[in-house]
């Protein structure tokens, strides 16, 4: 029994979910993988079915009916997480725009470091982006520096993907009552944990663009992440 899953939203991602998979397993530590896959249609969750012939004491698969967000399938991934034993919940992308080598970068930041939550932070240490037109960079970097002003968290990377929760995180984190489905989802969950005072911290890594299949940014996600973060900033935490 591994301490540490690693959760992999899927929607379309045939091209990429098998290497993904078999990189995570290739690490020296021993990871395991539940794949949340939102009823793709092109044969994403058959993949991960034929892989867990192969990894079946490490692989697992949840099939959500309807497709209602980046941030829904996660808190899916989440309680499924913590009806069993991890002690450690990493969440990360099927399109190696996280580098699976970083996945024992992150885990130790909270296992050995003491790091209640770990980012994999593109903008901890200048500006660590691959592929992405500049204008998409600017966006996503600039978004960072404004939720960062509104909030006033200690956060360059404020809307990665790439975390690592020490599961008391998630159990104080009342994952019912989170509001934001898209980049917002990242923000307002890494919001809580901070309002919580628990210990975070940065780790630099290198984001790198998708090289197959196609991209789920839409402006719904970028509008969601700019003015929800105003409605997080004056709702704060309840007192109770």
């Amino acid at each position: 029994m591994s301490d540490v899953l690693v959760i992999i939203p899927t929607y379309n991602e045939k091209e990429n979910i098998e290497a993904i998979i078999i990189a995570v397993f290739q690490q020296q530590k021993a990871f395991h993988v539940l794949v949340v896959d939102d009823n793709s249609p092109d044969g994403t969750a058959q993949i991960v079915t034929h892989l867990q012939k192969e990894f079946d004491s490490q692989l697992f698969l949840e099939n959500r009916l309807i497709k209602n967000g980046l941030g829904a399938a996660y808190i899916h991934g989440f309680k499924w997480a913590l009806n069993r034993d991890y002690e450690y919940i990493i969440e990360m992308d099927a399109d190696f725009s996280h580098d699976p080598k970083d996945l024992i970068r992150l885990y130790n930041a909270c296992k050995i470091d003491g790091a209640d939550m770990s980012i994999g932070s593109r903008y901890s240490n200048g500006v660590n982006v691959v592929n992405w037109p500049m204008k998409r960079v600017l966006l996503s970097y600039f978004a960072s520096k404004y939720v960062r002003f509104i909030t006033r968290m200690p956060i360059y990377d404020t809307t990665a993907g790439f975390v690592c929760y020490k599961r008391k995180v998630l159990e104080t984190i009342q994952l019912d009552k989170i509001k934001f489905v898209g980049y917002a989802f990242q923000i307002e969950m890494k919001f809580k944990a901070w309002k919580h005072q628990f210990k975070i911290k940065e780790v630099s890594v290198i984001f790198t663009d998708r090289n197959l299949g196609e991209s789920k940014m839409s402006g719904n996600i970028v509008y969601e992440a700019l003015f929800g973060v105003l409605k997080l900033r004056l709702r704060g935490l309840p007192k109770n």
